[in-house]
């Protein structure tokens, strides 16, 4: 993918798609030009129809990296940019443990409650315990997916499609699945989740059914089917956040479609074609997700059939969503967090945050709602 090809393609969906593919393994240049982008809907009038509030608030350095926040046994886990790793207790936002790398970080941080794994830009697996460093190991690949840490074990999902088991104790190396190359990689979070006694990754459009002691794939389903006259819009991988809910996992294919899979059989039960480039959520009843014009969809989970589509944040530079009770929450570009009500897409409160981007799908613990900054704001709210 060269300058020129952004150059001709200067639309601004090509373009926002464009610099997101760009990685570290290539040399070209990719740019962003603002003048292509339109500007974001203008936030509707409305009455708050439900009560929140912030309920604490703390500040780490920037994040300008794929963040994903970890929510485990009342504890939030995260990291920023400088490389600080910091576990906080949920509900009062009281710092558990906090540790420096010494090294910029590229992805969110993986937590069980013991082991904390986190990835650097250089490609180094750091694992933690209590806000010690137990191990570094190098990695194959660039990553910017959060690693999984379950059963003593640490899973890494490379944006080469590669996965990777290390012993969480001493940082043995287990197994290496490796995917043959595709043209482009996709510098954003994949899908990296455990299943019964299954590890489930993205491989491409592939959800990947992995037995996790030996590396062996059990299943392979596409969730998409890439099309495009060029390998940026034939780039489908899955992203996450995906949807766990009982044998289901459902996941956005980048720019392609949303699609649920059945994941004791390995078997695609829906696949809906639309563009985006974030993750999911819901539950048995609905998926929610946005598409690459900021249009937030509810999809029938049983069949993905269209329940209701809002137009009210398009362009807004929404995160993922999460599924909060009766309501859906998203973050925008502004640093407002936005909830909607899960029947009809209906604004049901708007907070602010710092005014810089939220960085990551909302995360809940119990009733607490965490989002994060790109300024590195931290803000806890709770709906009443």
């Amino acid at each position: 993918m060269t300058h020129h090809v952004t150059q001709q393609r200067a639309s601004w969906r090509f373009a926002r798609y464009a610099l997101l593919a760009c990685v570290a393994v290539f040399t070209s240049a990719c740019s962003l030009f603002s003048a292509d982008r339109p500007k974001p809907t203008p936030l509707d009038p409305f009455t708050p129809s439900i009560a929140g509030r912030q309920v604490w608030s703390a500040r780490i350095d920037n994040v300008r990296f794929p963040l994903q926040v970890a929510s485990v046994g009342g504890q939030f886990a995260l990291a920023s940019s400088d490389g600080t790793v910091l576990v906080v207790q949920a509900d009062t936002g009281r710092e558990v443990w906090r540790a420096s790398l010494g090294a910029a970080v590229g992805a969110g941080v993986g937590y069980d409650g013991r082991f904390a794994g986190v990835v650097t830009n250089d490609a180094q697996l750091v694992v933690l315990e209590a806000g010690k460093v137990l191990w570094r190991k190098a990695v194959a690949s660039r990553v910017t997916t959060s690693p999984l840490v379950a059963g003593e074990r640490v899973f890494v999902l490379g944006v080469d499609r590669s996965v990777q088991a290390y012993d969480a104790l001493d940082g043995r190396l287990l197994w290496t699945l490796s995917r043959p190359g595709d043209p482009l990689l996709l510098s954003q979070p994949g899908v990296l989740l455990g299943y019964k006694d299954t590890l489930v990754a993205g491989q491409g459009a592939r959800l990947t059914g992995i037995d996790p002691m030996r590396g062996s794939v059990r299943w392979e389903v596409a969730v998409a089917t890439p099309r495009g006259t060029n390998e940026v819009e034939r780039l489908a991988d899955l992203v996450g956040p995906a949807l766990r809910v009982g044998n289901v996992i459902c996941a956005r294919s980048f720019q392609a479609a949303v699609g649920c899979v059945n994941a004791d059989r390995g078997a695609l039960l829906w696949s809906k074609t639309g563009g985006g480039r974030q993750g999911v959520a819901g539950d048995d009843k609905a998926v929610f997700s946005a598409d690459a014009t900021d249009r937030v969809t509810a999809f029938s989970a049983s069949a993905g059939e269209s329940l209701w589509v809002s137009d009210k944040l398009r362009y807004r530079d929404l995160s993922s969503p999460l599924l909060a009770g009766p309501t859906v929450v998203v973050g925008d570009g502004e640093g407002l967090v936005h909830w909607l009500s899960r029947d009809k897409g209906e604004t049901l409160l708007r907070l602010p945050t710092d005014g810089s981007a939220i960085v990551a799908a909302p995360a809940l613990s119990d009733t607490t709602l965490l989002v994060v900054t790109r300024q590195g704001g931290l803000f806890a709210f709770r709906p009443e």
